[in-house]
């Protein structure tokens, strides 16, 4: 979000309230008929969530001790985005020194009340940290990177959705903003991008700004042309947020409803991501800027900036927001709740974040995999995985076997395990990753936390976490809720798919050289190469590097460990490089022969990255 008052595009615009809206069939556009609230979800985020959306708020450490703001944000959102408390000058206040306090204070009420959380911003001109700001050059593009690894490092599998890059575009003209991090090359939001998907796979990434909200404006088609540019070219980008602050100077219109399908049909998904509305029109401009979203089905949520009147950066007088100083509901607040509640909405029809690096890896693995068709799993206890409702959020448990259609396993081509037809899938709640993480039912998206392997010993294993699905202490009592825990291959992590297409052993080995692919654009931007090889130690230890980032006088690297009970890797650096940071590890020394070892949570097996100076490409042993 940008703080100081934003030069805005005078415009014109109106919208008349209608409960029933029908558009002339000239256009092809059918008539909407509205329903009142209360025949319907009584919520925002319950009525969003009929049609797959959420709806969201921004969240403030500030105002947590109030009682009536929390209350209000715990009933009515279901996404979460920290106002302050996960920018650059919050989580970094000094060089290499990270600061998740209150970023974690914001996280943990969230998905401690059952919501899920925007990450929000990592790279932007404007509350960078004061030593960030007087670099420049590969100090500054090193120091980003830096940031970025930093800071999703920390959240790694637990944020739905990161606003990657803030506000680059100029306010008029298309162009980039003039910026430090602009000066550093003008592929400096690409860097950003794909130093993010490495960073955590999982969740979504999302260009964010301002007055990008009508078709016609330069600086919507920039950003536009931007999006086409790094989906024609593989740069992974997940989403475009609409930040949508409305004022009477930079009013709604029509044209918004083109400008979200616009950006859709590049194959991005678009999330309206600061809503507040300064204007005598505002409970119509509301409705309106809901029913526009609900109409394209690759608009995947709303978050307005704020719950209340009091609480809004806009300050009281503004009335920008869905509920009064008081906490009242606001006439947009219903008009919100009746356009969620209509009766023939589009559904959201999105997806998660999409894979752009392809790696070739030497691997061995013994392990049991499905047959065809689907079937029961049942414990060395003979009790099945069942479940406790049909709904989003219904418990995972084991319970004593039958027919019912909860019981009914499939894994999918995609990796999901899903039951009661193939509607829901395995889910890790909150997409937890630690050990305790309760297991679910939710609508199949495939996202990390819904990726689940048969591994060795009958084991079924989180992609996610890494973790085996867990009966707690080994019960067999009926209604036992199921778990995620760290694989060590007893009972409690044994299962048996029972099915007509019985499971097989197999043993395969596969062997393939390293490989490198490059990607060039244009010479103005930087080439990036990922290079990966894979060493083998003794007993459990193997290591695989790769190159994620590379540019003049620099790169980024990644070393994925899989090991048991603690590692040590030998990452040998190319001659005249030196790493300048790294993260996820204990690093003895910075060129040469650099020995890292893991940092306790990591013990059996993860990652770490590092930026180093120089060029070439480094190997690794363990």
């Amino acid at each position: 979000m940008y703080g100081p008052p934003r030069r805005v595009v005078a415009r014109r615009g109106r919208w008349c309230a209608l409960v029933t809206a029908t558009v002339a069939a000239s256009l092809g556009v059918a008539t909407v008929t509205v329903a009142p609230a209360e025949a319907a979800a009584s919520t925002l985020h319950a009525a969003a969530a009929q049609s797959g959306r959420y709806f969201g708020t921004a969240i403030s450490t500030s105002r947590m001790s109030d009682g009536t703001y929390t209350s209000i944000a715990n009933r009515e959102f279901g996404m979460i985005t920290a106002e302050n408390e996960m920018k650059m000058d919050a989580t970094e206040p000094s060089q290499n020194q990270f600061n998740f306090t209150n970023g974690d204070r914001v996280y943990n009420w969230a998905v401690q009340n059952g919501k899920e959380v925007r990450g929000h911003t990592l790279a932007w001109h404007s509350q960078q940290p004061s030593w960030m700001q007087g670099m420049s050059g590969s100090t500054l593009r090193n120091a980003m990177i830096n940031h970025i690894n930093g800071v999703m490092s920390h959240y790694k599998g637990k944020i739905h959705t990161w606003d990657v890059v803030n506000e680059a575009y100029a306010d008029s003209g298309g162009g980039r903003r003039s910026s430090n991090l602009q000066n550093t090359g003008n592929d400096w939001i690409e860097v950003a991008f794909k130093t993010a998907r490495q960073a955590d796979p999982s969740a979504r990434l999302c260009y964010n700004d301002y007055n990008i909200d009508l078709w016609s404006w330069a600086k919507t088609q920039g950003v536009y042309n931007m999006v086409k540019d790094f989906k024609s070219r593989g740069v992974p980008i997940d989403c475009v947020g609409l930040q949508s602050h409305f004022n009477n100077n930079s009013p709604y219109n029509s044209s918004y409803r083109t400008t979200i399908s616009s950006f859709a049909a590049l194959g991005v998904d678009v999330q309206i991501t600061e809503l507040d509305i300064n204007s005598s029109s505002a409970a119509s401009w509301y409705q309106s800027v809901v029913q526009d979203c609900l109409s394209v089905s690759r608009c995947a949520g709303i978050t307005v900036w704020g719950v209340r009147d009091s609480d809004s950066w806009l300050g009281s007088s503004a009335s920008a927001l869905l509920f009064d100083s008081s906490g009242n509901k606001k006439t947009a607040y219903n008009n919100v709740l009746n356009a969620l509640n209509a009766s023939n909405v589009v559904p959201y029809g999105g997806t998660g974040p999409t894979s752009t690096t392809t790696r070739t890896t030497t691997t061995t693995s013994t392990g049991t995999t499905p047959g065809s068709g689907a079937g029961q799993l049942v414990t060395p206890a003979g009790k099945c995985l069942d479940v406790s409702g049909t709904g989003n959020g219904s418990s995972a448990r084991i319970n004593t076997c039958s027919d019912s259609s909860g019981q009914v396993w499939e894994f999918a081509s995609d990796g999901t395990l899903r039951t009661l037809g193939g509607s829901m899938c395995l889910d890790a709640s909150n997409r937890g990753t630690a050990n305790g993480t309760q297991l679910i039912i939710y609508a199949c998206h495939g996202e990390a936390n819904q990726r689940f392997s048969l591994g060795s010993n009958s084991s079924i294993v989180g992609e996610g976490s890494g973790r085996c699905v867990d009966v707690p202490n080994g019960s067999s009592t009926d209604g036992t809720n199921v778990q995620l825990y760290d694989c060590w291959g007893g009972d409690p992590q044994k299962w048996t798919l029972r099915s007509s297409g019985n499971p097989t052993t197999t043993t395969t080995t596969t062997s393939n050289p390293p490989t490198t692919t490059t990607t060039t654009s244009n010479p103005r931007t930087t080439t990036t190469t990922t290079t990966t090889t894979t060493t083998s130690g003794g007993g459990s230890c193997s290591a695989t590097y790769t190159t994620n980032n590379s540019w003049t006088g620099g790169f980024q690297g990644t070393v994925e460990v899989r090991a048991t009970g603690g590692w040590t890797v030998t990452l040998t650096m190319p001659g005249g490089t030196s790493i300048s940071s790294l993260w996820n590890g204990r690093a003895s020394g910075t060129s040469g022969t650099v020995t890292v070892s893991d940092v306790g949570w990591n013990a059996n097996g993860g990652s770490f990255g590092f930026v180093a100076n120089g060029s070439g490409t480094p190997t690794v042993s363990c």
